[in-house]
This record gives structure tokens, sequence and C-alpha cells, in this order.
């Protein structure tokens, strides 16, 4: 086995567009979740949104990038209404199934040939980079060092993704430590406690939906700018992931969701090297290279229940401040 190369190609996954998109996404649900204390089980559905939002709006109206990202974000906080208004004065149950669902049927919209001149149906969308790169300022070339090395339209792709994940965790800590957040946390820990002082609970929780599902979104956007969307990556699976990176981290915190998308990303890289190639030399119980690369789903999902189970306040949490998983 290349150990060199397996190393190498894990630690260029701490700067690809798939952990700064899951990082977005991961910190929106954070915004549900962890601060709100909403289930949303839907949150590629929101992803999903943001992409074809973007891509949409540059392919069938010739949107410049810049305003066909805000489409995309607009798109989301108007499916977090939809979803929202007949929920959220509900129990959380109903929200994450209704989520779920929700973000399934949007998958399902987007692969039918009812609108495949517009969604691309089971093809996806490609070629809507054209705007998006013509704006890019760095020259051609290749830049970097070591397993960070890329063109010019590789880091403007990174640049832009670091630079709106920097915003959106700002937003996301004043918010937090702000009045507003402290009333957020009452009510994620007694709602009812929050209304007998007169707040009004579901315009809170609305807000919080709207907001992270708009953060989902440039995550989602984020992951599509690299090449192209299909609507196969945007299965309950990519939840899934979602929820372990932000279990990973800490479902309470600005930074947590930062931190459980580099490790899941860079973890996810490197067993997808290093499983087949432990495979390929035999040393798998005779499995073949395919049945290896598919055993990294096992364990993500193994890891998803042991971190629920007996760390569910994540590695930056604190543990008393996520009382409510009990």
């Amino acid at each position: 086995m290349d150990w060199l190369q397996i190393l190498s190609n894990s630690a260029s996954s701490i700067l690809s567009p798939a952990t700064i998109g899951y990082a977005l996404a991961a910190l929106g649900l954070a915004m549900h979740f962890g601060y709100g204390g909403l289930i949303n089980m839907g949150i590629a559905g929101f992803m999903a949104i943001g992409a074809y939002g973007y891509a949409i709006s540059v392919l069938t109206f010739g949107l410049p990038w810049w305003l066909a990202a805000i489409l995309g974000l607009v798109a989301a906080a108007v499916f977090a209404l939809i979803l929202g208004i007949p929920t959220l004065r509900l129990r959380g149950d109903y929200l994450a199934i209704v989520t779920i669902a929700a973000a399934e049927v949007v998958r399902l919209l987007f692969l039918t040939t009812a609108f495949d001149d517009v969604t691309g149906s089971a093809d996806g969308l490609s070629g809507y980079h054209a705007s998006f790169r013509a704006s890019n300022p760095i020259p051609d070339g290749e830049y970097g060092f070591g397993p960070w090395i890329y063109n010019e339209t590789q880091w403007w792709v990174r640049i832009m993704g670091l630079l709106t994940l920097a915003f959106a965790v700002l937003v996301v800590w004043m918010l937090t430590h702000s009045p507003w957040g402290r009333a957020l946390k009452g009510i994620r820990e007694d709602e009812d406690a929050v209304r007998s002082l007169g707040k009004n609970v579901f315009a809170y929780k609305m807000q919080t939906l709207v907001l992270g599902g708009v953060i989902a979104a440039a995550g989602g956007i984020v992951y599509a700018l690299p090449a192209a969307i299909s609507p196969g990556v945007y299965v309950t699976s990519l939840t899934f992931f979602v929820w372990t990176a932000l279990l990973l981290g800490g479902a309470a915190t600005v930074f947590g969701p930062l931190l459980g998308s580099l490790i899941f990303w860079v973890l996810q890289t490197f067993l997808s090297n290093v499983l087949p190639a432990l495979a390929s030399a035999g040393l798998l119980f005779g499995m073949s290279a395919i049945q290896a690369a598919t055993l990294r789903f096992i364990l993500v999902g193994v890891a998803l229940m042991l971190l629920v189970i007996f760390m569910p306040q994540g590695l930056l949490g604190n543990k008393k401040e996520l009382t409510f998983v009990k």
C-alpha cells in the first residue's frame, strides 16, 4: 500500500469543497437542533434546493452567479416557511417526519422527467460555471504546497467557500450570543416557560428554521460549485452524514460543526483509500475492493449510534448544554 499517497489524499480533503459544504450544512443543522431543538431530518433537501436553485438560475434564466446564489438561498427560506407553518406548533416528532418526507419529495421532483428541460432529471445539471469562473481574480497557474496544490479555479471555489463559511459562523456566533439566542436556548430547554414570559415561541422557531435552512442551502451551493449536480447525491444518507458531523463536533456549539465536518471528511477520505487497499492485499477477510469501499458507510452508521449513546454533547460541547437529548 502507498501510505504516503493515502495520507496525502486524506490531508487534501481538509480544504475540499465537500468539507466546506458539509460544515455549512452542519452549522445550519446546529441552528435547528443544537440551539432551537428542532429535529430536522431533511437537511439534504435544503442543500438540494440551494444547489438546484443556483444552477437553474444560471442555466435557465441566465443570471450572474452571485444573483443565482441569492435566489438559491431565498428558495431555501421559502421551503423552510412551507415546512414550518403547519408543523412548528406541534411536537418535534412531526417536524422530523415532515422534513425527511419533504426532502425525499424534493429529490424526486428534481429526478422526474416532467421537468427534464429545467432540472436535467436523472442526468442532473452541469455547465453552470462560466459566470462564476469569469469573476475569478486569481491568475492562471497552480498554487500551494504539499497535498494542497490547486489551480486558479480550484482555489477560487475554496476561497469563496471559506469566506461563506466564515460569514455564516460570524452570523451564528453573534445571534447565539445575543438576547435572541438566549431566548432560543430557553425555548429549547422549556418552551412553556418561555411562552409564559410573553415570548412568541412559534416566531422564534420559524426564524431558526429559516436561518438554518439558508445556511444549509449555502452548503449545497458550495458543494455543487466544483463540478455537476446529481439528484443521487441528495439522498437520506447525506442527511445522516451531516448529523454525524454535527454530533461529532458538538450540536450546541458554533465551531463544533466545523470540527466535526473536518474530522468526518478526513476519515471518509482515509477509509475510502485504505479499505480497498487492504482488500486488494487480502487483509479484509476475502472482501473485494468494492465491498471494502462500501464498508466505510457501515462504520459511519456505527459511529453515529455510538456518538448518540456515549457522547451526545460532541467533542466541543458542554454536557450540561444538551440536556434535552436525554
